[in-house]
């Protein structure tokens, strides 16, 4: 329980220097809107989530992709957990906003084959299938809604009109988030609490509201750590944007993320975020985008899922080889 508890804790902080400093920083970037307000969305959206939506994608961490209900499940669950943060760790502390999604996707299915657990490979082609269309979709629909957003006419309240819809489109952003990205975090913590009955496989996962507020606590804390260099990077390395660019890279991010919730894929709202910019600022031409971050964040996306389960399986064997799944 111990350890289950330091991991859920650096996992939930990691989420947030990583994911909640990309949502937060580009919020951010509408001088006029309150910081407090787009804090306060987010997290609030976060903890009511599973209350309002389920957790159909969390199940997905725990239950599709790697059958942890058998003996020694949950302790080859941390042991994927461990290798994630480990990843994306040192990632996050280069200022390259990766996939956290990617990593436990990555780690938890290679601890898994290495410990000789039954692993899903259609249920992880399916997953992987759906992380690798939410970019590209993101891409799509930014470019689609930069050309829709060219054709809106200018007049003299068109300032405030971006800015409401700006806090509507993040609100919308943080209701997917919660609905598909963020509830890895519950798995996580779902497991760790789960884990206080005793050693064995991981059975139903389940929150309660005062774990939930810790953990939306914790996933605020570890935003604010990173919130300058991941959020700027994303608000201002990947592209010169506008205050319209950063209404539509939103909505592009929001479509892309829901469109994967009915099949209970977890896909990445930071890839979907970076995606939506990139495709709003190419509308009006690629030297608007800086090709260069473009390319460092990719590469650190190339390199999370065949690191992350790498390392997995070499931590898998040595948790065969020592006994640990007996």
């Amino acid at each position: 329980m111990p350890a289950f508890a330091l991991a859920a804790i650096a996992f939930v902080l990691i989420s947030g220097a990583n994911d909640g400093a990309t949502l937060i920083g580009l919020g951010l970037r509408f001088p006029a809107v309150p910081g407090w307000l787009i804090a306060s969305l987010l997290v609030a959206v976060l903890f009511a989530g599973p209350y309002l939506m389920g957790i159909a994608v969390a199940r997905t961490f725990t239950e599709r992709l790697v059958a942890f209900g058998a003996a020694g499940g949950a302790a080859t669950f941390l042991a994927g957990v461990v290798i994630a943060v480990v990843v994306v760790a040192v990632l996050t502390a280069r200022g390259l906003p990766t996939s956290l999604t990617l990593a436990l996707i990555g780690a938890i299915t290679g601890v898994g084959l290495g410990a000789g657990l039954p692993v899903s490979w259609a249920g992880l082609g399916v997953v992987l299938a759906a992380g690798v269309a939410a970019p590209f979709a993101g891409l799509l629909l930014g470019y689609l809604f930069g050309s829709l957003s060219q054709r809106v006419p200018s007049y003299r309240r068109m300032p405030r009109l971006v800015r409401a819809a700006h806090v509507l489109a993040y609100g919308v952003q943080s209701v997917a988030y919660a609905a598909n990205d963020g509830q890895k975090m519950i798995a996580v913590v779902g497991v760790a609490i789960a884990s206080a009955a005793g050693p064995g496989g991981i059975g139903e996962i389940h929150v309660p509201p005062p774990w939930m507020a810790a953990l939306t606590a914790l996933f605020f804390a570890g935003a604010l750590t990173s919130l300058t260099r991941v959020g700027e990077r994303l608000g201002r390395g990947l592209a010169i944007t506008r205050p319209p660019h950063i209404v539509c890279a939103e909505m592009a991010a929001t479509g892309a993320v829901l469109g994967s919730v009915a099949l209970g894929c977890p896909v990445s709202i930071t890839q979907s975020i970076a995606a939506g910019v990139v495709g709003v600022a190419a509308r009006e031409g690629l030297a608007r985008v800086r090709w260069q971050h473009v390319a460092n964040i990719v590469v650190a996306w190339l390199v999370t899922l065949p690191v992350s389960m790498t390392l997995a399986v070499l931590a898998g064997l040595a948790l065969r080889a020592a006994g640990g799944l007996r």
